[in-house]
């Protein structure tokens, strides 16, 4: 009334008028459904993983937040690197023919091992002379050296990404600046940046309609952490001889990260097998599939999967081997 030197009735009616414009109107599940037909947001990045873009619905979803999440050599900069390959690829060998934003926080890109994912999965393609040049140009690695500059990075993103045609954005890993801020003892400082970058990371995806995939690490979990969700409570001296879950892990940045990320992919390992565990999806119950680390890169054991429930949802294992010594490449993330 102030702003408009008005009477209550004539304020009222420009914030319903201003209402009217802003708010977006109601609409069809079939109208929602043909609009991202149209504008390609129901399009998908396929990870040449049979067994996991089935359960994904095609792959990796265009316009997302994805989240990979693993200790320390499970194979998460492995899968992000084939991915980065994916998307330089043509559209006619199920790429995104377009370029790649690749975030580098811990220095673990490596060209070389990408270019060789490249030539043992796709021996066809890079046969062709000058074509494995082609790829790892149209990758643009970035490597800020602290979280001001991972920000400041971001700021500059939007621009970056609608210029250079670019069609998929991975940082690996945004927990990694917490960390080392953390240890200086500047946690307080920190997470306005962090909270920043989490929601601009959601908007350049809605707004490029490109797949943003983000790695992040594990911590050890307190005595509390395990206990997220009703449904994982255990009451102590249930049962003869009942057991906590095995795993001692949960992912970094916490639940508020978690629970803006719409794809959540866990990388884990017990029983002496390593898994990839679809534990977030929107259009996938949860399930596992086991995995090796070859030449070619990540290959699933079976196409199957495993079913998971309760409290093995959420559940990050890491139990009865050592993952670097089983994987032999460089940049073992």
């Amino acid at each position: 009334m102030s702003l408009l030197d008005a009477g209550l009735a004539t304020a009222r009616d420009a914030v319903c008028r201003v209402s009217e414009f802003a708010c977006p109107p109601c609409q069809t599940a079939l109208a929602l459904l043909e609009e991202r037909v149209r504008l390609g947001g129901g399009g998908r990045l396929a990870t040449t993983l049979c067994g996991l873009d089935e359960a994904l619905g095609g792959g990796i979803p265009l316009g997302k937040l994805t989240e990979v999440v693993g200790p320390s050599g499970i194979g998460k900069t492995q899968f992000c690197l084939k991915l980065a390959l994916l998307a330089t690829l043509p559209e006619c060998y199920g790429g995104l023919n377009g370029r790649v934003v690749y975030i580098d926080t811990e220095s673990k890109f490596s060209s070389r091992r990408m270019i060789e994912i490249g030539q043992k999965s796709f021996p066809q393609i890079f046969r062709q002379e000058g074509l494995a040049q082609k790829m790892a140009g149209r990758i643009l690695v970035m490597r800020p050296a602290s979280l001001s500059d991972f920000t400041k990075s971001l700021e500059q993103m939007k621009v970056t990404l609608l210029q250079n045609d670019v069609k998929l954005l991975i940082v690996d890993s945004v927990a990694a600046f917490m960390s080392s801020e953390n240890e200086r003892g500047t946690t307080g400082f920190t997470q306005h940046p962090l909270r920043w970058a989490l929601s601009f990371l959601k908007s350049i995806a809605e707004l490029t309609r490109i797949p943003v995939v983000v790695s992040n690490q594990v911590r050890s979990q307190s005595n509390d952490d395990g206990y997220h969700y009703s449904f994982e409570v255990k009451r102590r001296g249930d049962g003869d001889g009942a057991e906590r879950l095995e795993s001692h892990l949960v992912a970094a940045l916490g639940i508020q990260w978690a629970h803006a990320v719409t794809i959540r992919l866990v990388f884990e390992s017990h029983s002496g097998q390593r898994f990839i565990k679809v534990a977030k999806s929107p259009m996938s119950p949860a399930v596992a599939f086991p995995f090796i680390v070859e030449s070619s890169g990540i290959t699933l054991l079976n196409d199957e999967g495993i079913d998971v429930s309760g409290p093995e949802i959420t559940s990050i294992r890491c139990q009865g081997q050592n993952l670097l010594g089983l994987l032999p490449f460089e940049n073992r993330g």
